[in-house]
């Protein structure tokens, strides 16, 4: 499969430049995917950014040269891109639970991040349903906040949030807002401002407009007109939903002509209550080669 073989080429670039400074528009060349695109997909991947992966290969790399030379510390930090000793300890210590001068003394262990090598595994013995719609732009509002990709962050505080909010008052009131019984269900839940260099996102609890007024605590989010990737999850347990969001990732993705496109993506709810719902991904795309 050529996007395997393309993801390799990318990565082999990153290896072969890792005592350079890197561009992640070269990188993604190499894959043949634009950057915002090369970048989500290798998070969904590997469960880290790409920046993570250059410095914890850079770390690792010098941490062998500190335990088998006597090499200044000062000059492996500046060889693996740091600018000072302090900046380069404290990343060190950081990763491998030790400082440089402590990692140069017998039998101290250290922390070995190996080079990526992808690799799939062909099943085939369960489909993906989806299609593909063309929407104009809506709005939405609800309550937001910050969580994070990595190492699978928001899918532990996401449930989390929805507890919180539950628990607070925030869930009732925008129901209430939208004319609905405090028993229902809200319209989404959204995922936005994704940053692709260091994994960071917001989530928002959300309901779609039109209302008459918006209460003060709620955000508005407006999502532009956009072609969506439409996923069915069979069920409404998290476990479900999470197992689609991995499919879309590491199968759907690879194998399709589409790439992500650089706005909102959403959980769509459709129930009379929270315990009697189902759920749709949507994910907005662009085709490839734009």
């Amino acid at each position: 499969m050529d996007w395997i073989s393309n993801m390799q080429n990318a990565i082999n670039y990153i290896e072969d430049n890792l005592l350079e400074e890197i561009s992640y528009d070269k990188i993604a060349q190499r894959a043949y995917s634009s950057t915002y695109h090369f970048q989500r997909m290798f998070s969904m991947l590997t469960g880290f950014t790409i920046g993570e992966y250059i410095r914890r290969r850079r770390l690792t790399l010098a941490a062998q040269e500190i335990s088998v030379s006597s090499i200044k510390i000062a000059d492996i930090a500046s060889k693996y891109g740091y600018e000072t000793s302090e900046a380069f300890t404290k990343a060190f210590k950081r990763l491998h639970g030790v400082t440089p001068s402590v990692a140069r003394e017998s039998g101290v262990k250290l922390k070995s991040f190996a080079r990526l090598t992808i690799q799939v595994s062909l099943k085939g013995d369960k489909e993906i349903n989806y299609r593909i719609v063309e929407k104009g732009p809506f709005k939405v509002f609800g309550k937001d906040f910050k969580t994070n990709v990595l190492e699978g962050r928001c899918f532990r505080e996401i449930p989390e949030f929805w507890e919180q909010c539950k628990s607070n008052g925030i869930f009732a009131k925008l129901l209430t807002s939208v004319g609905k019984d405090e028993s229902g269900i809200v319209d989404a839940g959204v995922l936005f401002n994704h940053n692709p260099q260091d994994g960071s996102l917001r989530y928002m609890i959300a309901c779609e407009f039109p209302v008459t007024h918006v209460p003060e605590e709620f955000q508005v989010l407006e999502i532009p007109s956009m072609t969506w990737a439409i996923f069915e999850v069979e069920s409404n347990r998290d476990e479900d939903l999470h197992e689609v969001w991995r499919r879309i990732g590491s199968e759907w993705f690879p194998a399709s002509n589409y790439e992500h496109a650089d706005a909102p993506e959403l959980e769509r709810y459709y129930g009379n209550s929270s315990t009697d719902y189902t759920c749709q991904i949507w994910i907005p795309v662009i085709k490839k080669g734009f």
